[in-house]
């Protein structure tokens, strides 16, 4: 189990990429990310760093054994920011960023019950 869950967090990791995106220049945006510029920057920025924060938050306590405690709160701040994701995508009827959105959720929600209760770092 222990296995399966460092496989899911560097994942996880990975896709919240996408964080860096939001913080970049409006013009980065490419044409399947049109959402980016519907939101406003302030909000953008914001979304972005949580989502790097986490990203980071999953892997990094753990790995290094310094407050491992963080790697489930991560996972559950990831939680709250797919679930308004995809509320966001929902509203504007983007329907591959909503079923991205819940891969994303149901991961870290994995995640995050994993490192809370089975397998507790």
């Amino acid at each position: 189990m222990n296995v399966g869950l460092w496989i899911i967090q560097i994942l996880l990791m990975l896709a919240l990429v996408h964080g860096r995106l939001m913080l970049s220049p409006p013009a980065s945006a490419q044409p399947g990310m049109a959402y980016i510029l519907a939101i406003p920057i302030r909000y953008r920025q914001l979304i972005g760093v949580a989502e790097i924060l986490g990203a980071v938050g999953l892997v990094l306590p753990a790995l290094t054994g310094i407050l491992p405690w963080l790697t489930p709160l991560a996972a559950a701040g990831l939680v709250i920011l797919m679930v308004s994701a995809a509320i966001f995508h929902l509203r504007r009827k983007e329907s591959p960023n909503i079923t991205l959105n819940l891969i994303l959720l149901a991961m870290a929600a994995f995640v995050a019950y994993g490192r809370f209760v089975l397998v507790p770092l």
